[in-house]
């Protein structure tokens, strides 16, 4: 499969100019570029969402056209999307077969050959250990969506597969049997289209990367041939060790203060952050630091132990009470638990202020457009106007628009739970120097992240979880890859022995964060 000279315009925007580029068959090609590089714009082209303004598609040699994405799946060409979408109320068998479940001969759902079928494939394809086929769609956990959305791809005869950040979700051992799956499919002779920021994965899995920037390649490189800082050269126009920039800036004043916190996830924990220091929260998955974050904000229950903020006692389990304290949070799964996505970027920027933008019981518009716009410019979303819908916003521009609400709140402690999850390595930067720039302010920052680069590059400190606990903490000097994964896997601590609720999955929308 290849596009030739493919140009796309939105009006007066031109998401891509003159794209020429193949896909071969047997073949891996990582699909790189930052958030706004034409990307996503390509895939939807490929997959029948939009029809190229200018150029065409070819496959076997001959130019086709997809009016639909009906007509691109019926060609062979899949697309697995970052974003899941699952019938909430129907297994993940009934997902996976949606359009195609088997009947009997009175037209009544098939249940054992249902059964039969997805047990095969849930084998045939090496996920039948982490997903359970009689789950519904709303018991699902991320990862879970993530790997219904494979299986579905995979119905039928596919010629070209696109993943689409397919990581981002998902467990270490579910990563290695994706892999394990994306290489068979390679093998039988499917053009892979693999697009994701985590740099280890495209080296793991590429036999080509093609770098889209501004709409246009800017280049296509054999991955035996090149390495990580050409390829984010090509990317963004400057060189990697330019990601991180910090200074220490903390001072004795304590902000954060937990001593001996327990809850139903975590247990005994002892933690001091301070105003202008940067706190990196390491561990593995499971590890309690995302349940941990979630107990600080207010809204997991507390059993026993303190917080003080500021000198100040805070009564837990309220997250109105964690807000008025000075606390926010960014959750994990930004889309899920902090935006309202079909609200404008005005109305997700003011959610927390809204008491000062009060006159008697009205909202001031124009004194909320002005502070939207203000915090717009200050950390460079890229939208047309304030006004502008955050479900199209890229990744990277949303998690800014998170990260406005909170300032323009003035927090006194931040939390980030996985700040750059999903995002490109330029906007990765820009977020970096936005949690320099607040702990330059005096902001405490509490920062968790599952990138080993990512909490050496930002921390002052590194404070390392596992099963609930802390195992230890290291200071900047002392903290290293190796020594923050010994750490994250001490083996001699036991699970805490409490009674475990479920992880939070969906949050409401905007409720809490």
């Amino acid at each position: 499969m290849a596009v030739e000279g493919v140009t796309k315009r939105f009006g007066a925007v031109q998401a891509l100019s003159g794209v020429s580029l193949d896909f071969p068959a047997g073949q891996v090609t990582a699909l790189m570029g930052e958030n706004g590089a034409g990307k996503s714009t390509l895939l939807k082209i490929l997959t029948g969402d939009h029809q190229p303004t200018e150029g065409r598609i070819m496959t076997d040699g001959r130019p086709v056209s997809f009016g639909s994405p009906a007509e691109a799946r019926a060609a062979g060409i899949r697309i697995i999307p970052q974003e899941p979408e699952i019938i909430p109320h129907v297994s993940v068998a009934e997902n996976v077969y949606a359009g195609s479940l088997p009947r009997t001969a009175g037209r009544r759902l098939d249940r054992a050959g249902l059964r039969r079928r997805i047990t095969a494939d849930l084998e045939r394809l090496g996920f039948d250990k982490v997903l359970d086929p009689d789950l519904l769609g709303s018991e699902l956990t991320p990862a879970q969506r993530q790997l219904v959305e494979i299986l579905r791809a995979l119905t039928g005869e596919a010629k070209v597969i696109a993943f689409d950040e397919p990581t981002s979700s998902l467990s270490e051992s579910e990563v290695e049997a994706l892999f394990a799956l994306i290489r068979r499919l390679r093998q039988d002779g499917v053009a892979v289209i693999y697009v994701s920021h985590r740099m280890k994965e495209i080296f793991q899995l590429a036999d080509r990367i093609a770098v889209l920037r501004d709409g246009a390649v800017a280049g296509v490189l054999e991955a035996t041939d090149t390495d990580e800082g050409e390829v984010v050269r090509l990317m963004v126009g400057r060189d990697l060790s330019t990601l991180f920039v910090r200074q220490d800036v903390t001072t004795d004043r304590v902000v954060l203060d937990v001593r001996s916190l327990t809850t139903d996830h975590v247990r005994d924990i002892d933690l001091q952050v301070r105003a202008g220091e940067v706190v990196a929260l390491a561990g593995l998955i499971g590890a309690g630091r995302s349940e941990l974050a979630l107990a600080l904000a207010g809204d997991h229950p507390v059993r026993s132990g303190t917080i003080t903020l500021d000198g100040r006692p805070l009564r837990p389990g309220r997250p109105r009470a964690a807000i008025a304290a000075g606390i926010g949070l960014a959750p994990e799964e930004r889309k899920a638990q902090a935006l309202f996505l079909h609200r404008s970027i005005r109305d997700n920027t003011s959610l927390v202020v809204l008491d000062r933008l009060r006159r008697l019981r009205f909202v001031n518009r124009r004194r909320e457009r002005a502070l939207a716009q203000e915090f717009t410019d200050r950390l460079r979303v890229r939208t047309p106007s304030v006004e502008h819908e955050v479900r199209k916003l890229s990744g990277g521009n949303q998690q800014k628009v998170v990260l406005a609400r909170w300032l323009a709140r003035r927090p006194k402690l931040l939390i980030l739970d996985e700040p750059t999850r999903g995002i490109d390595i330029g906007a990765k930067s820009e977020i970096y120097q936005i949690i320099a720039d607040l702990a330059r302010e005096g902001t405490a920052l509490l920062v968790i992240s599952s990138e080993l680069p990512e909490v050496l590059g930002l921390a002052d400190r590194v404070v390392v979880m596992q099963n609930g606990r802390v195992t230890g903490e290291l200071t900047r000097a002392t903290a290293s890859e190796e020594t923050i994964l010994q750490l994250a896997m001490a083996d001699d601590l036991a699970p805490t022995g409490l009674p475990l609720s479920p992880a939070p999955t969906d949050a409401a929308p905007g409720g809490r964060s």
